[in-house]
Formats: structure tokens, C-alpha cells, sequence
């Protein structure tokens, strides 16, 4: 009724259809068809403004417009029939455009205004966008602060460029925020930004609400969403619970969202900033004094007033030391039972080569848990070190893995006194670990000739000073239990015959293939060699 008043009005000043239909901001037919209509019901060009009543402009409107009893036209009163029909295409997800191409094949054309009002008003349609927006309650003071990410651009980093990152941080009730600049989105770099704004702010908000970010959500979900391991610990740590966003909900934390548009507009675009460095040294100066100090357009207050007023009295207390950001992962048992850590190698029980464990690392410490049940504890190494269990080896392989030599000979005594003497005399070397696999055999061949015979041989052996693991084992493959003994016992009684105790042998020792021997003649001279010697 407006634009009609106005082309009207300009008509009775003197105007023509063109200058009047600019006035009214309508093209020039409609302002002809105007005119035409309020002259049929009256209209005088020369009886001045007071002509336009309420009754003539209706007329004109009534002449002009088309008779519409629902307030709809013709193209409206096509969709009505198909209105189910978009509906369904409306909650398959189809978009306005797709659905009106869709009715155009099947021969209903209609302007994509019309349809649209008619996929709003009839079929639930919203576009993406909730039809009504209800602004939620700030909540008390110190209890919620919204967390989001945002891109501002690229800038210096030794030598090349960089995407730099803000993590925006916005108190919920004072809109006092804090900014943390990073290149990346890790978890350590998550949980770094929180403790500098924990710092910032003087202490810890009760609730953060997060968008779901792979270091904060697993797996995103509006009631049970899985949690990043890393975040849950550090969130337990620091006393605050975490209510991330709905996924595309970014209504959930309006507050933050105005934030990081506020961010990249004034404190980062037309900037130049020399590395991270100065860029964080700045952000932290636009905080306390433009962000902190201006009007907010909400509350109308300063943020920076009112959370040293109202806010910050209110939050948890600061923590005493930065937190350390511990390190999980998924990791395999290998055969040799060790896993890889940061480049450190921690042994588990051998029950558990071959599966997966998770393993939390932090500054001093290394956990292992099997379907979350810890299973070991290491201290924590350097890269290239290693921290080894003995007990994590299967029974009787960890003495050699650790070439632990004290242990070995222990095992080596625990089959007899004399075992154990020969064992030691084996690794009487200068790199006895070299040694060890003869002291393996002979344990072996305690086992398998029994304690009593190897212990005898290797008493014999002793008294000749032979120390040789093969030697004990010819003689116990030549006799065994009381005829190695036996063996041993003439052995020494020839010895003591002849006045030689230690180098003193058998004369059936020198037996030779041709059944010749050699006799050994008590004192008297020297023996010559030659046929006289024989027989």
C-alpha cells in the first residue's frame, strides 16, 4: 500500500508514470496500472493529496492485484496437491532448487520464491537453520567458558611461511577472552593453550564448551561422545568437565564463535608480524586492552571490568605447575617382549607378544595397560635407551638376553657342588659373556646324563685341570653314574702311583689304532724315544 501512496502522490505533484514508478520503487507498467486504477475510482490530478483515503488506495489495490482469498496466486495453488510429495524430498534432504527442478520434469513449474514459502510454511523445510532462535542464559560467573578454533594466515616462520592458528578462549559471562596462537591442532598444543589461558585468566572455569576437535572428541556424539585419552586425564587433573558442542551446531557456543571473527578482524588483519613469538607477545597486549577494554555490544560493559569485578573471584584456583602432557598410543608387543616408546624400548610380559597394549607416557613415566588393566610401569628413557624386566622373559631365557653371568653360574651350582666350581672356571675369561653358551651345554648335560654323573666328571676334571665343556661330555658319553666315578677314582690312583698329582694319565689314553702302547716306566731315567719303548 506504500509504494502505491507514493506513485499516487507523486502522480498529483505533476510527475509522469516513468519519475512516479522511480519514487515508488516500481517498474513503470505497475505504476500505469496504479494510476489507471485510482482514476477509474476517482482520482482527480488536481484535488490534491487528501484524495488518498484508506477506501481509494484499497480500491487500487483491489483492481490491480488479482483476487487471492488464502493470500496465495495461482503458483501456490499448484503446490497444494504435491504437498506431500515435497515434503518427502524435503526430509530426504533435498535442497529447494533440486526439488523444483524435480517438479519441472514432471510438468509443475513454478517460481523458485513461491516454492521456497511453500517448502517453509507447508513441508518443514528450514534451510539449515533453526526457524526461531532462543538465546541461552549467560549462566553463573567462573562457570563456562567456550573454547573454538579459528584460521587468521600465513606469516613468518624461520624462513618459510605458515598457517598461524588462534584458539580462541571466551568468557561466557564478563565475554573476557584470551588467545592462544599455534601452527598446529595437537593435543600437547590444545592442552599448552589451556594452561596459558588459565594463567591468564588467574584460574579455572568449571565447564569448558569445546567444538569437537580430534584432541578433545574421539568421536562425536550429542549425548556419549568418546573422549581424546589425553584430554580426559588432563581435564580430571585440572577439576574442570567438558561439554563439546553438537556437530555443525555452532549456536552451542555462540559467545566464542562472534570471538573468532572479532580476532581475525581486529587484531590480525593488516597486521605484520615478524614469527610466532611476536604475534603471541601482541596477542596477549590486544587482549587485556582492545578486547578487554572495549564496549561489548551485548552487555554494554567493558569485559575486562567485569570479570575482575564479577568473574574471577569465582573460578577454581590456579594450578601450582604446568601440567605435563602425557603420550598414549596403540602399540604391538614385539617377539624380543618390548614395545617402542618415543624411540625407547620398555619390556611387558611375555603373555603379551604379539597383542596390542596401550602405553601412557609422560615426562617420568612409561604405563602399560592390557584392556585397561596396567600390567607395567617403566621409568622413562631417552631415545635409544631401554628399560628391561628380567621377570618379563619367559622362565630360564632372561639369564642370557641379559648376559647375566652371576646368575648363570648360580644355575649352574644348583646342579652340583663341583658344576658349579667348572662353571665358573668356563667363564674365568676377560669377556665371559662369550662363554655362556658353554655353560648352557653343560647345564644341558647335567640335565640329561643327571646331577650326580656331571658333577663327578667335572670333579675329574678339575683335578687334570682340563676345562673343557667337551671333554665332560665324552666322558659322560663313555660311562655314566658310579663308572664315571669309578673312572675318576683310577684315575687318581694312577696319579698318585706315578708321584705326578695333577698331569698324571691312564696309559690306555695312549692307545693307539695299531694296538700298540706306550708303558710308562716308574722313575728311572728319562725315556728315549725308538723301538725300545714299544711293545
Amino acid at each position: 500500500m506504500v509504494e502505491v501512496q507514493e506513485v499516487l502522490r507523486a502522480w498529483l505533484s505533476g510527475a509522469g508514470a516513468r519519475p512516479a514508478a522511480e519514487r515508488g520503487g516500481v517498474n513503470v507498467k505497475t505504476a500505469r496500472r496504479y494510476i489507471e486504477a485510482a482514476v477509474a475510482a476517482g482520482l482527480v490530478r488536481g484535488g490534491g493529496e487528501r484524495q488518498l483515503s484508506e477506501e481509494l488506495l484499497g480500491a487500487v489495490l483491489g483492481a490491480v492485484r488479482p483476487a487471492r482469498p488464502d493470500g496465495h496466486g495461482d503458483s501456490w495453488e499448484q503446490l497444494v496437491p504435491l504437498q506431500e510429495q515435497i515434503s518427502k524430498r524435503v526430509k530426504a534432504g533435498l535442497t529447494v532448487t533440486k526439488i523444483g527442478e524435480l517438479l519441472a520434469r514432471e510438468g509443475t513449474v513454478v517460481p523458485y520464491r513461491t516454492l521456497h514459502r511453500f517448502a517453509v510454511e507447508r513441508c518443514g523445510f528450514t534451510g539449515g537453520r533453526a526457524g526461531v532462535t532462543v538465546r541461552v542464559d549467560d549462566g553463573e560467573p567462573g562457570h563456562e567458558l567456550q573454547v573454538d578454533f579459528g584460521d587468521l594466515g600465513m606469516i613468518a616462520d624461520k624462513g618459510r611461511r605458515r598457517l598461524l592458528r588462534a584458539l580462541v578462549f571466551t568468557a561466557v559471562f564478563s565475554r573476557y577472552c584470551f588467545v592462544y596462537l599455534t601452527f598446529s591442532q595437537t593435543a600437547e598444543e590444545v592442552i599448552a593453550g589451556c594452561e596459558e589461558a588459565w594463567a591468564f585468566f588467574g584460574g579455572v572455569f568449571r565447564v569448558i564448551v569445546p567444538d569437537n576437535l580430534k584432541p578433545v572428541v574421539i568421536r562425536a556424539d550429542a549425548v556419549n561422545p568418546v573422549w581424546n585419552r589425553s584430554w580426559l586425564e588432563y581435564s580430571q587433573a585440572r577439576g574442570f568437565y567438558t561439554d563439546p558442542a553438537r556437530v555443525r551446531s555452532p549456536q552451542d557456543k555462540g559467545r566464542v564463535e562472534s570471538g573468532v571473527n572479532f580476532v581475525q578482524v581486529s587484531f590480525f588483519a593488516g597486521e605484520q608480524f615478524t614469527d610466532l613469538a611476536d604475534a603471541r607477545a601482541r596477542g596477549l597486549t590486544w587482549c587485556t586492552q582492545r578486547a578487554g577494554q572495549r564496549v561489548h555490544g551485548t552487555t554494554r560493559r567493558r569485559p575486562a571490568e567485569v570479570f575482575a569485578e564479577a568473574e574471577q573471584g569465582t573460578l577454581l584456583p590456579l594450578p601450582a605447575e604446568r601440567y605435563q602432557v602425557p603420550r598414549w598410543a596403540q602399540v604391538k608387543v614385539h617377539r624380543d617382549c618390548h614395545i617402542r616408546i618415543g624411540s625407547a624400548l620398555y619390556s611387558v610380559p611375555h603373555a603379551l607378544v604379539g597383542q596390542q597394549v596401550t602405553a601412557r607416557a609422560d615426562a617420568a613415566l612409561v604405563k602399560v595397560y592390557h584392556q585397561d588393566t596396567l600390567v607395567k610401569t617403566h621409568p622413562r628413557r631417552d631415545p635409544g635407551g631401554r628399560s628391561t624386566d628380567a621377570g618379563d622373559f619367559p622362565e630360564g631365557t632372561d639369564v642370557y638376553a641379559r648376559r647375566d653371568i652371576t646368575k648363570l653360574a648360580a644355575q649352574a651350582a644348583a646342579h652340583g657342588h663341583h658344576i658349579g666350581i667348572y662353571a665358573a672356571r668356563i667363564l674365568d675369561t676377560p669377556l665371559p659373556w662369550t662363554r655362556m653358551r658353554a655353560v648352557y651345554a653343560l647345564i644341558g648335560l647335567a640335565r640329561t646324563y643327571g646331577d650326580a654323573a656331571a658333577d663327578a666328571a667335572c670333579a675329574t676334571a678339575l683335578e687334570l685341570d682340563v676345562v673343557n665343556v667337551m671333554k665332560i661330555k665324552s666322558m659322560l658319553e663313555k660311562g655314566t653314574g658310579k663308572h664315571a666315578a669309578a673312572e675318576a677314582a683310577r684315575h687318581a690312583q694312577a696319579a698318585a702311583a706315578a708321584g705326578k698329582a695333577r698331569f698324571a694319565r691312564d696309559a690306555r689314553e695312549f692307545a693307539t689304532a695299531t694296538g700298540a702302547v706306550l708303558h710308562v716306566l716308574d722313575g728311572g731315567p728319562q725315556p728315549q724315544a725308538g723301538p725300545a719303548a714299544l711293545s
